[in-house]
């Protein structure tokens, strides 16, 4: 009996400590059949809503409904019981390009995130991964010869900048997805290559709006964090100046424009920022620029306040739209706080789908980007309708952007003051 017992216990720790991985023995179908002899119209449906009722609603919507909250009874319904449907079709094939040693933890979550919305859409699927040790020419070249040699004609790539340009040069005549990469950042002009990172040079501009003198901007040592520190910089300062003047008249308005910036590289084990912060008058009322991940943005902004800088707002793109920073943070230190955000599209069936599997796609970018491309790539398979309705400019996924306000207990719609400055 004790036996039995350590076996029950140990038995699911072994089941979920494989979870990454996806099984090819085809989960199985539920059917359900309509046996009533009557027609049932939106108002009968609702009538079986109402009473839970779930199958006999199910009966009669085997297709799509007008109804939107129908409908996604509907569809959440066929994800969660996996209905099977009376319609044979051909299954969409997708690989993935992971890169394990170089993108960690994303190498399982972008699996999970497309996986989740495969089960969602309840059609016939494979998700095949393939690792590769590195972002070389060759290792990458090696991988998409066995992506095509086996058939797959889609391919989810979250890869780095370097891997990006690794496949540019290659130039496959394949459809790859970069859920990572802004197409602002490669040269590559090839038609099979589709990009869905987040632009944050655009999230900065829209932020810059809001900014008043001097300008602030904290950033780290990552690839980012200099990126954008320069970006804002040139941006705030130049940003409203014709090119084509002289330099002379660009230096003149520079100087009208009466523009300062202040920037602190902020390395990554320093907690205390007194000599930066402490009675420097270079810095009062200013914006702060946060360009730090979530718990580097946390500490700065409990400085902010310790130290009486006054700021008049503190600003940041992507990276720091996180529900960590409404517990991480006392809300003096965030009621000026104004943050970019690109995913403001939701979808609940693939969140919930998500969610079962322990993944994140309501703050986590690339979780989110990676399922737009599954999207696309499902559209561009079944010519059905695309779940995100995110328009595509010049192989560049082009997201609508929000600018928000962490409140004391959620994230809400920043109101703009500028005409009021």
């Amino acid at each position: 009996m004790k036996k039995l017992y350590f076996l029950t216990l140990i038995f699911p720790v072994v089941i979920f400590a494989q979870s990454y991985l996806i099984s090819n023995i085809p989960l199985p179908k539920t059917y359900i059949q309509n046996l009533d002899p009557y027609p049932c119209d939106e108002n009968c449906m609702q009538v079986y809503l109402d009473n839970d009722m779930i199958f006999s609603f199910l009966s009669h919507a085997d297709s799509k409904l007008a109804n939107e909250e129908q409908d996604e009874v509907r569809k959440m319904s066929i994800s969660i019981l996996n209905l099977g449907s009376a319609i044979l079709t051909e299954k969409i094939r997708i690989a993935l390009l992971l890169p394990y040693k170089v993108i960690g933890r994303y190498a399982s979550s972008t699996t999970n995130a497309s996986f989740a919305y495969l089960i969602a859409k309840n059609h016939s699927f494979e998700l095949k991964s393939y690792k590769i040790e590195s972002e070389s020419v060759e290792d990458i070249q090696k991988a998409l010869q066995q992506i095509s040699q086996d058939g797959f004609n889609y391919v989810i790539a979250p890869l780095t900048q370097k891997g990006a340009n690794a496949i540019g040069e290659i130039n496959p005549d394949i459809n790859i997805f970069f859920p990572t990469i802004n197409k602002k950042d490669i040269t590559s002009t090839s038609s099979y290559l589709v990009y869905g990172g987040i632009d944050y040079q655009v999230q900065s501009d829209m932020l810059l709006k809001e900014a008043v003198s001097p300008l602030v901007i904290f950033y780290d040592k990552s690839t980012i964090g200099n990126k954008l520190s320069l970006y804002e910089e040139k941006k705030f300062i130049y940003g409203g100046i014709d090119e084509n003047l002289s330099i002379e008249e660009i230096q003149a308005q520079v100087v009208d424009a009466n523009k300062t910036v202040v920037k602190f590289s902020i390395p990554k084990r320093t907690t205390n920022l007194e000599k930066q912060l402490f009675e420097n008058k270079e810095i009062v009322e200013g914006s702060f620029f946060i360009n730090t991940p979530i718990v580097k943005t946390g500490m700065i902004m409990s400085q902010l306040t310790l130290y009486d800088t006054n700021a008049t707002n503190v600003l940041s793109t992507q990276i720091n739209y996180d529900p960590l920073i409404l517990s991480m943070t006392q809300y003096e230190d965030r009621k000026n706080m104004i943050i970019a955000n690109s995913i403001t599209q939701n979808n609940n069936i693939l969140i919930e789908t998500n969610s079962l599997l322990g993944n994140d796609i309501v703050y986590d970018w690339i979780n989110y980007t990676t399922t737009v491309g599954v999207d696309y790539f499902f559209n561009l398979a079944t010519r059905e309708d695309r779940e995100y309705d995110i328009a595509l400019a010049e192989n560049q996924m082009i997201y609508p952007i929000e600018l928000l306000n962490p409140s004391k207990y959620r994230f809400i719609k920043h109101i703009s003051t500028i005409k009021e400055r």
